[in-house]
């Protein structure tokens, strides 16, 4: 295995990984094949309290049952590693030797690797003469459901006496060796929207002496991300898209049921508290006129990943130092969601983008059952995640 940041230190990091490189590898692959659900990676659990505990360290597992915590040196100070472990309800068609033996479930976003790269940097650092302060893992699960395993995590305390906390994800767009940061926002918070409509129902020969269900329906479909388009500021990237509309059956009928749902994101986490109400206030302005009944669940999902200057000065320090200046690269603001961000409601933190790509062939994306990765980007997300940890606690 080509270990793209050889060389640069510390010493100790440089023997573990040409040590233990296939390892880091095979790991990787096993959890790709046996890939678990949200809340349901017990296998993945145990694997990673093993694994841990070989070298002497002291997991805990999270009284759901799924997840574990464990940190390494001692001191004051800490900073959180974060690595997700669900997989997604995908059938996996990439034809690899290790590809998923589980049925309706695969690694098709990458948290295998994360939790392999987390992995390695733990027993990389649990073989360090000493450190600067404590490393705390958080080795996460159901990252895949909203609203997140993060809020297990909080719930159970892994946040307690945190300074910072850095992530990864895996990127297909950037090629290997590259690690993508932006200070700001990174992904945007991402709503649920579910409105249910009722009427009396009726003939459609007779729209006036009913309340016209699937007109109504119309109205909010077209008129909703209108009217938030002019009450939000439109710099704050926030964006309603329809997924699913359903409603009647017959032709000549008004129906006296319907249901519209669709996703509100923002990449803006003041915008992203005042969404609710302003959604509530609109919908019932907008039905008011045609008579039609309704009830509306909001259900807030994630908030936005944003990375704060000096914690993203420190990852780029970070990469910097693992993979050379030239590793840095840029990357764009997504309208995807990831629970990471409910650690930066606690605590400032840093989330970036690994490149996994060959450099080679098609881009093969995340969440589709053809996704690949280029298995030396585990060698650098192990060396990125141990510097971005002592040159916070430096």
């Amino acid at each position: 295995m080509h270990d793209l940041g050889a060389g640069r230190g510390p010493f100790w990091l440089d023997d573990w990984l040409r040590a233990n490189a296939t390892d880091v590898v095979a790991w990787r692959r096993h959890i790709h094949a046996h890939p678990e659900l949200s809340r349901h990676e017990f296998a993945t659990t145990e694997l990673v309290m093993s694994l841990l505990r070989s070298v002497g360290l002291k997991p805990w597992v999270l009284p759901t049952g799924t997840g574990v915590v464990c940190d390494i040196g001692s001191g004051d100070r800490c900073v959180a590693l974060r690595a997700d472990m669900d997989a997604l309800p995908l059938t996996e068609a990439t034809g690899l030797p290790y590809a998923s033996k589980t049925d309706g479930a695969a690694h098709m976003c990458g948290h295998d690797a994360h939790t392999a790269i987390l992995l390695g940097a733990a027993r990389a650092l649990a073989g360090a003469p000493e450190l600067p302060g404590r490393v705390r893992l958080i080795f996460q699960p159901a990252e895949e459901v909203m609203p997140g395993g993060a809020l297990d995590m909080i719930a159970a305390g892994a946040m307690e006496g945190v300074e910072r906390i850095y992530g990864l994800h895996c990127d297909p767009r950037l090629e290997v060796g590259k690690v993508g940061l932006r200070e700001g926002a990174l992904t945007s918070a991402a709503d649920l929207i579910e409105l249910r409509l009722t009427s009396p129902g009726g003939h459609t020969s007779r729209p006036h002496l009913t309340a016209d269900l699937v007109h109504a329906l119309g109205t909010v479909i077209t008129s909703l991300p209108a009217v938030l388009s002019r009450r939000v500021d439109p710099r704050s990237g926030t964006v309603l898209v329809w997924g699913a509309v359903h409603a009647g059956q017959a032709a000549n009928a008004v129906p006296q049921d319907g249901v519209l749902r669709g996703t509100l994101r923002t990449a803006d986490h003041e915008v992203w508290t005042m969404l609710e109400p302003l959604v509530a206030a609109s919908v019932e302005s907008l039905l008011a006129p045609t008579g039609v009944g309704f009830s509306l669940d909001y259900r807030r999902g994630v908030p936005p990943v944003v990375s704060d200057p000096e914690s993203h000065a420190l990852m780029r320090a970070g990469v910097e130092a693992a993979l050379g200046e030239t590793a840095v690269a840029g990357t764009e603001q997504s309208s995807g969601g990831e629970d990471f961000g409910w650690y930066l409601e606690h605590v400032q933190g840093a989330f970036a983008r690994l490149g996994v790509w060959s450099g080679e062939g098609p881009m093969a994306d995340i969440h589709r059952p053809t996704f690949v990765l280029d298995e030396r980007s585990l060698l650098c997300g192990v060396r990125t995640l141990v510097h971005t940890a002592l040159a916070t606690l430096a």
